[in-house]
């Protein structure tokens, strides 16, 4: 288990699995496309993009795989 930046990472959506990379580790609360997200050292976030479209979004790291 644990992510590094640049590992290549899967996640859920609502339209299926998505391949992505992991871009930047967030461990305090902050905000991403108008979202808030209570980020902490012991359930960090990623900002993530997707290999398919190139779009970024913040997942929870227990809510990521990574290969």
């Amino acid at each position: 288990m644990g992510i590094s930046k640049g590992d290549t990472v899967h996640w859920s959506t609502s339209q299926g699995r998505t391949t992505g990379k992991a871009v930047e580790k967030r461990e305090k609360e902050f905000s991403f496309e108008g979202q808030r997200f209570n980020a902490s050292a012991d359930e960090p976030y990623w900002i993530v993009e997707s290999s398919k479209t190139g779009a970024k979004a913040a997942h929870k790291e227990s809510s990521l795989n990574s290969d």
